[in-house]
């Protein structure tokens, strides 16, 4: 036996009553549709405690906020989380339990603000792209004192940005699909009415 490992051959299957083992029989972990990256990113809408909708998060982070019992699911779709000893239904809406002060002012810069404001879009070919394939491109390039501002910067695919280097838009041969703005509250609840056009269980909470 040995030497039969020595020389890199396998062992021999194992033999029950029934002859070999096959590998089929081995359990397999339970993995459901919502584990996949494309259901766990969903858009989820907020809704504070006294059912204003405040922010969207995505299905991942609605479910640690159920969990640590700071939310609770007011809407959900059709799709289950699978744990070892329950199966919980992915949340389409939640609203916090507790109320929460919103202040009146803009976002933090962010790559993922600046791609929410601007819908995952190119802002120079107008295509929509995931989040991991856009960048951040400013408007005036650093390299002239271009400002790491909401002002200044947008979303931009690869090619437009390859395209585009280090220079202005017009000299680039581009032109930018809207004047780049802070993201404040206004903004957010526009992109909020944006979503609720295509999932019908938003729209009670944002249309009134």
């Amino acid at each position: 036996m040995n030497n039969r490992f020595k020389i890199g051959l396998r062992p021999r299957p194992k033999i029950g009553l029934s002859g070999v083992v096959p590998e089929t029989n081995v359990p397999k972990p339970l993995v459901s549709a919502a584990s996949r990256p494309s259901v766990m990113q969903a858009p989820v809408l907020v809704l504070n405690a006294t059912f204003e909708p405040i922010n969207v998060t995505a299905v991942r982070r609605a479910l640690v906020l159920m969990l640590k019992g700071v939310a609770q699911a007011e809407e959900t779709n059709h799709h289950e989380v699978h744990s070892s000893s329950k199966a919980i239904k992915v949340p389409s809406v939640i609203r916090l339990l507790t109320y929460r002060h919103i202040p009146q002012q803009s976002r933090a810069l962010s790559r993922k603000n600046i791609l929410l404001r601007d819908r995952n879009t190119c802002q120079f070919c107008a295509s929509a792209f995931p989040a991991s394939e856009l960048t951040l491109d400013h408007v005036m390039p650093r390299s002239r004192g271009g400002r790491s501002s909401w002002e200044n910067l947008v979303a931009c695919c690869y090619a437009c940005n390859n395209r585009k280097g280090d220079r202005t838009p017009e000299e680039a041969g581009l032109k930018l699909q809207r004047r780049p703005r802070p993201f404040t509250l206004h903004t957010s609840r526009q992109l909020m009415r944006l979503i609720g056009h295509r999932d019908e269980k938003w729209r009670k909470y944002l249309f009134y």
